[in-house]
């Protein structure tokens, strides 16, 4: 990935729904030019997908929480990969002390965020975890 990915795909976080055109005017760069980027970029996988980012409180019924992750070795890159590859993670950091690795999930029931918790266990590299449901606003 190159610099011209990195501006592409910071766009599209910004706005996922933005034109070709539109891309291609943000970036100084021709529309076919996004095109194959966008294509390379989905094809490749490092584009997994497009979502939707919601008003903190808009849903109020979904089930929202913090994963702190610890990561094992040199495995970083490619448990934040895999991680970005669950849809109900919706923000990553990295952070410092004991844990590597913050997770904002959410999901719309108990039975998607057991899943969620199932599919995060089973990543290599991940060492431990420990996760809190988020509540009322304080």
């Amino acid at each position: 990935m190159d610099d011209l990915d990195h501006q592409l795909i910071s766009a599209l976080r910004t706005d996922a729904r933005a034109s070709l055109s539109d891309l291609a005017k943000r970036l100084g760069v021709s529309r076919g030019t996004v095109q194959n980027r966008l294509n390379r970029l989905i094809e490749s996988q490092v584009i997994l997908g497009f979502t939707v980012r919601v008003k903190t409180g808009a849903e109020s019924d979904r089930i929202r929480a913090i994963m702190m992750i610890e990561v094992s070795g040199k495995n970083t890159r490619r448990v934040v990969q895999a991680l970005r590859g669950l849809p109900q993670i919706h923000a990553l950091h990295s952070t410092n002390g004991a844990f590597d690795l913050i997770a904002e999930i959410e999901t719309a029931s108990l039975t998607e965020f057991d899943s969620v918790l199932s599919k995060v266990r089973q990543i290599e590299g991940i060492e431990r975890s420990e996760t809190s449901l988020l509540l009322a606003p304080a």
